[in-house]
């Protein structure tokens, strides 16, 4: 039974530490521009995704290679991720801040298209992106050269939005047509794929009686890893001393000159590349499907709140806490620990399935916010206060 409790703990514990990643970039999204993005948990199947393709693509150059392409996977997981989520915050929150109902209905909008794309996407689609975008943010790049950008900036984008599509789409039937592109089957289709890790993730580490498995041990070292990583870039470098500014009073720091719309792009880029990050490490924990980012956003939005909007102690302890008692409730853990006491055997046996441990977490969330309902962690300030 001890065993099987330091189990449970420890994949807990794992669980919990891809949670903290993907909230890590949620919670300075949330905190600084109060955007609710609904699309964050796309945001980490792109980064599963990605991780597949390298894989599939290390394993053409062969096994030294392969052994690598982790650390590839995660670099080109965050880019994707990252450039991702500047086009969203340039191209569609941008214009709704301040919305937040607009905010959230947009966003769950991209997730459904970026889900819908994952099945859909081949030769056709890709080419016509490519050349919706070159065309449209390429006319808006010449035009924002001019002088009198604001005053026609509309009247451009209501030319070029049609009509870059239009040609977009002309240029995928023609291809379609006469390199017979359209036969080709998608590239991932609607079923889930599997990815997997090199030699030396397999396996796991002798404990007693349990095994750690390597693929967990390296997601939790990845987890202090980026928590480092994200905890001196904002302490320490002179873009995550503008960030805190903008995060603690925005009209202050737009009056000395820190460029607020920068930031925002940035924090953006930041907080969907470490989405990414945590797509990767998801790949390592089962197979990758397009909703594979439904079954974590909850969580991880509850870990924000939790914790505590912005503050970064509060997210790693509410990260951890949510996903080891998910994981202990869902398994039959606790279930199994609680069996000489027989109705609480009985009442723990009904909650030992995923969605009904989620059900009972969520309840256990709800009300822990009734006493604090500013988190763990709550937050401090003249904005607060204001």
């Amino acid at each position: 039974m001890l065993a099987g409790l330091l189990d449970g703990l420890f994949s807990g514990i794992s669980i919990g530490a891809v949670l903290l990643i993907a909230a890590l970039g949620l919670a300075i999204v949330f905190g600084l521009m109060g955007v609710i993005n609904l699309a964050h948990g796309e945001l980490m199947m792109l980064g599963a995704y990605t991780t597949f393709v390298v894989q599939n693509g290390f394993k053409k150059l062969g096994e030294p290679w392969f052994e690598a392409y982790i650390f590839f996977a995660l670099i080109l997981a965050f880019l994707v991720a990252a450039a991702v989520g500047l086009a969203l915050e340039r191209g569609v929150i941008r214009y709704l801040y301040g919305r937040p109902l607009e905010t959230l209905l947009a966003t769950w909008g991209v997730s459904l298209i970026l889900q819908q794309f994952v099945r859909s996407v081949n030769w056709v689609i890709v080419v016509g992106l490519v050349v919706f975008c070159l065309l449209f943010f390429g006319a808006l790049w010449i035009v924002s050269r001019r002088s009198d950008i604001d005053r026609i900036r509309n009247w451009v984008v209501a030319v070029m939005l049609p009509l870059s599509a239009g040609i977009a789409i002309a240029v995928g039937s023609f291809l379609s047509k006469t390199y017979k592109l359209a036969a080709t089957k998608p590239w991932f289709g609607a079923q889930n794929v599997d990815v997997t890790a090199p030699k030396w993730l397999r396996g796991g580490l002798p404990l007693g009686a349990f095994q750690l498995p390597y693929a967990r041990l390296f997601i939790i070292g990845l987890t202090i890893l980026c928590v480092a990583a994200i905890y001196l870039f904002l302490q320490r470098s002179a873009w995550g001393l503008r960030i805190r500014a903008v995060t603690q009073n925005r009209s202050m720091s737009s009056c000395l000159g820190i460029p607020t719309q920068k930031v925002d792009a940035l924090t953006f880029a930041l907080g969907s590349g470490l989405a990414g990050v945590a797509g990767c490490a998801i790949s390592l924990l089962g197979s990758v499907g397009p909703n594979t980012g439904q079954n974590y956003v909850v969580d991880t939005f509850m870990v924000v709140v939790v914790g505590g909007v912005g503050k970064l102690v509060g997210s790693i302890v509410a990260a951890l806490v949510i996903g080891t008692v998910n994981y202990l409730i869902g398994s039959g853990t606790l279930a199994l620990l609680f069996l000489p006491v027989k109705p609480l055997a009985e009442f723990f046996t009904f909650f030992a399935t995923t969605s009904m441990a989620k059900v009972m977490v969520f309840a256990l969330i709800i009300a822990f916010l009734q006493v604090r309902p500013g988190g763990i962690f709550p937050q401090k300030g003249r904005s607060v206060d204001a």
